[in-house]
């Protein structure tokens, strides 16, 4: 399948601590890609790599085959979106507001909203649940209301690539199934490429039809479900006894921890 974004031995980390090491990853479009690892292993040093918060030691990241350092912000913002697990907004915007941000790289230099835009964004707060929140102050939201509002964000902005950090840690379980079986519908029917950060191995298993482990900075393993999600393969990285068994459902790997009693 064709690469939307390749990764070729990318080093980097904070000051002079080298957190991730020699990585080299593939995404092909249409992925639903999901990483995982341990606290610590480097899972979100690589977002803050691939969305140039901060600038590898070694090697490069091309988007559609072009070194990302290279492309003006504006025309990487219409291409990937990302959501972060803590993001900081330190000033009262209203949902609504916060939702129609990400139609700025779409938008020319103080060129206003129109009627296409505040369609997208009304769309995008829809399909998370959020529309009965566009009036409320951003800060007045929930964790997990916030973190929707977020997702819409980024989904406004018509991303061909999308990647969020840790997206369902703020949520029940109720809208931790609903925005992953948002994502996985947009992946299936919208092409949408996805890449997202999970702890949960099981819902990693269920919604990703690819792997990356990580561990100590650098990817212990990366394949299907089934490749990956092996006990020898979680026991090596997470130091856990585990049981891996066939999902009855959808005959995916399904992770039963071991009590150490």
């Amino acid at each position: 399948m064709e690469k939307i974004l390749s990764i070729h031995n990318l080093s980097g980390g904070y000051q002079n601590e080298l957190i991730v090491r020699n990585i080299s990853l593939d995404v092909s479009k249409g992925d639903l890609l999901s990483i995982i690892g341990p606290n610590g292993s480097g899972k979100t040093t690589l977002f803050r790599l691939i969305s140039r918060i901060i600038k590898p030691v070694q090697g490069n990241i091309a988007l559609s085959g072009k070194d990302i350092l290279r492309l003006p912000l504006k025309d990487f913002s219409c291409q990937v979106a990302f959501v972060s697990q803590d993001s900081i907004i330190n000033f009262s915007f209203t949902v609504w507001e916060i939702v129609l941000m990400g139609r700025i790289p779409h938008l020319k230099r103080l060129q206003a909203e129109g009627a296409k835009d505040f369609s997208i964004a009304e769309k995008s707060l829809s399909l998370t649940d959020t529309l009965h929140l566009r009036n409320k102050m951003i800060n007045e939201l929930s964790s997990g209301e916030r973190q929707r509002v977020l997702i819409a964000r980024a989904l406004a902005q018509e991303p061909e690539l999308l990647f969020l950090d840790e997206p369902t840690s703020h949520l029940d379980i109720g809208h931790q199934i609903q925005i992953l079986d948002l994502l996985r519908k947009l992946n299936l029917q919208d092409k949408l490429t996805i890449v997202m950060v999970l702890h949960d191995l099981n819902l990693a298993s269920e919604y990703s039809n690819r792997i990356v482990l990580f561990n100590q900075g650098k990817i212990f393993k990366q394949g299907s479900p089934k490749e990956v999600l092996t006990y020898q393969n979680i026991e090596a990285v997470y130091k856990t006894v585990v049981v891996v068994e066939d999902n009855p459902i959808n005959k995916k790997p399904y992770v039963v921890l071991v009590s150490g009693r």
